[in-house]
């Protein structure tokens, strides 16, 4: 939303100079500043563990988001079995991005089809890329006999 508001900002900041009309660009500075202040808030909820403390502050207290950043640290260090572990805790607390993430991790370690069964629990949780996992065609359902 942020970046569609800073875009008709934008345009409107063009036809404001070209048509020498002054609403258009005063509209365009209440677009830029509400296109600004979404940016803002999107930049700071997804900086929400700024510290390793109170990242593991909120694994403590059980949040699924916290758990998966801590996985994915364990995945990209190479400790599957932690990323594993974690990711168990988010799907067991019924964290959908969880089950996709763990569909991901198993995919790397096992392949494509010893994933399914993690990319289907996504899927019929209403993960929107693991839905197209199983449409006719796609990866795991290649001939239209796999459906959700």
């Amino acid at each position: 939303m942020a970046g569609f508001l800073l875009f008709v900002a934008a345009v409107l900041s063009i036809v404001g100079a070209v048509s020498e009309r002054e609403v258009f660009t005063e509209v365009s500075w209440v677009v830029w500043a509400l296109g600004i202040l979404l940016l803002l808030k999107w930049f700071l909820r997804h900086r929400k563990y700024g510290t390793p403390e109170r990242l593991m502050a909120s694994v403590a207290a059980g949040d699924p988001r916290a758990l998966r950043s801590l996985a994915m640290i364990a995945k990209i260090g190479n400790d599957y079995d932690e990323a594993e572990r974690l990711l168990r805790i988010g799907v067991d607390g019924g964290d959908v991005e969880s089950m996709w993430e763990m569909g991901r991790l198993v995919e790397h370690r096992d392949g494509l089809e010893a994933s399914e069964p993690w990319f289907r629990m996504a899927a019929e949780r209403g993960h929107f890329v693991a839905k197209r996992f199983f449409r006719p065609g796609s990866a795991l359902n290649r001939d239209g006999d796999n459906p959700l």
